[in-house]
């Protein structure tokens, strides 16, 4: 007997489990390929010789990135065709289908080619790879807030995305040094580019399972009139700059990948030159997402109780402690050094887990308060222009560490084989790179982003949902 799907009063399907793996799922098929990008440094300039000229061209694609994000978000709020499901779900399939190629377009395995044509490469595998990423994950993000309005179910979708980053990211973590690294620690280019290729086609398995299985309950009209104003993207811009939760959500975003992708290329280092073993830091990774596995069923209860802002925070102070830890450096490489560099890494993950598994909840709170503030919504342009400075972020942080990277002695030419004391300067710089990222995560989260526990209350019965108000505080304890 087929079991009877429960719905709401407005038939909607009833928010539960089923909307939790769904957009957990999504992230899972943005990370097959996102997380390929801690492997770019690596091929880019140990397996393709770039080193410095890797460092500027990721800038150099920055400018791509700039007008990449706003526009495509700019472009999915102007579109006022009405499609059949749903529009964001709509880009979501069409950027899906590009990304079975795109990401293996930054892995084109061409050593021996010249220096000019090894940038064409990259500038143009990186703006392919980018457009359709940016048409899939701009509006994913921007799915949270049409999801649900309950606060709690907003914080479960937040928690279950960071349990879709966590899988994502597992597989080239763990599994990659295996297969793409030889017995010496050395970089197999062509192993990457087809690992690219096998990632995109999992990627848009993930994002088919997602797309069956997303309910839209928050309806928006799709107004056709021509007496409607011009959509103007730099009047959304303004109106962005003015949204102190999304300035403050981006700017912790920011941090965090600073710390995740500016410090990537010298964790690598570190493994092949100081610990002379690459194929266990995937391992070490994984090992200290145990606290970020851990808090993710605990996140709904625990935003219920203390508020999204109040716990980010908390997160951030842990993650300045394991940044300060990390300087602790022994004068040679003993276990006991390995000891102390996996507990920082741990402590540094629990503060960013908790940080992560309610980010998104803040962003959709952040759409929210724009709304109630100018009293338009502009989910995919708020959306695109947080995800712009993420993504700023996750190229010129790479490439201003691997510019010190560089001045501290660090030559890719080298591979794995790089002299004692560069890996020990590869220690001090990711430490100082993890440092700087809690410290913006602390700025972003406890000095500008404005939306504590009280605020947000106050916010949704503003807007009309007192009965958001009453999710939120169900079952709370009285303080």
């Amino acid at each position: 007997m087929k079991k009877e799907i429960q719905t709401s009063a407005n038939g909607k399907r009833k928010f539960g489990m089923r909307d939790c793996l769904a957009y957990a799922a999504g992230d899972l098929g943005c990370n097959m390929s996102f997380a390929l990008k801690s492997t770019m440094s690596i091929f880019w300039t140990q397996f393709m010789g770039m080193d410095l000229w890797y460092a500027l061209l990721l800038i150099v694609v920055q400018v791509w990135d700039a007008i990449n994000d706003p526009l495509i978000g700019s472009l999915v709020d102007a579109d006022t065709h009405k499609y059949k499901r749903n529009k964001f779900l709509t880009y979501i399939w069409a950027g899906s289908i590009g990304l079975i190629i795109g990401g293996a377009c930054c892995f084109l395995p061409f050593p021996n080619a010249p220096t000019w044509a090894k940038a064409i490469i990259f500038i143009a595998g990186y703006v392919v790879w980018d457009a359709f990423y940016t048409v899939a994950n701009v509006p994913y993000g921007s799915l949270l807030s049409l999801i649900s309005n309950d606060v709690k179910d907003r914080a479960s979708l937040s928690a279950w995305r960071s349990v879709g980053s966590i899988f994502g990211n597992m597989l080239p973590m763990v599994i990659l040094p295996f297969i793409i690294y030889d017995k010496d620690d050395n970089l197999i280019g062509e192993r990457v580019f087809i690992a690219a290729l096998i990632m995109g086609v999992l990627g848009f398995i993930c994002f088919q399972f997602m797309i069956k299985n997303t309910e839209i309950r928050v309806e928006t009209d799709v107004t056709l009139s021509e007496d409607k104003p011009k959509f103007s993207v730099f009047k959304a811009f303004g109106n962005f700059i003015k949204n102190r939760p999304a300035v403050g959500a981006t700017v912790a975003a920011m941090g965090m990948f600073i710390g995740m992708q500016g410090a990537a290329t010298a964790v690598t280092v570190i493994f092949q030159s100081y610990y002379n073993n690459v194929k266990i830091s995937g391992i070490v990774q994984l090992f200290a997402m145990i606290p970020i596995v851990v808090f993710t069923p605990l996140a709904r209860k625990m935003v219920a109780k203390y508020g999204k802002k109040e716990l980010a925070t908390f997160g951030s102070i842990c993650s300045i402690v394991a940044g300060l830890g990390l300087f602790i450096v022994l004068p040679k490489n003993t276990n006991l050094d390995l000891i102390i560099y996996i507990v920082c890494q741990l402590v540094f993950s629990l503060g960013l887990g908790i940080y992560s598994t309610v980010s998104w909840a803040m962003m959709g709170d952040a759409i929210d308060y724009n709304e109630w503030k100018t009293g338009t919504r502009e989910e995919g342009t708020v959306y695109s222009l947080h995800s712009f400075f993420r993504k700023l972020a996750q190229g010129i942080g790479p490439s201003l560490v691997l510019i010190v990277m560089v001045a501290a002695g660090y030559v890719g030419e080298n591979e794995g084989n790089q002299l004692w004391e560069v890996a020990v300067n590869m220690r001090y710089i990711v430490a100082s790179t993890y440092l700087l990222s809690a410290v913006l995560q602390f700025i972003g989260l406890g000095l500008v982003y404005n939306l504590d526990k009280k605020t947000l209350e106050q916010m949704n019965r503003e807007l009309g949902r007192e009965e958001l108000v009453e999710s939120a505080t169900e079952n709370t304890p009285a303080n």
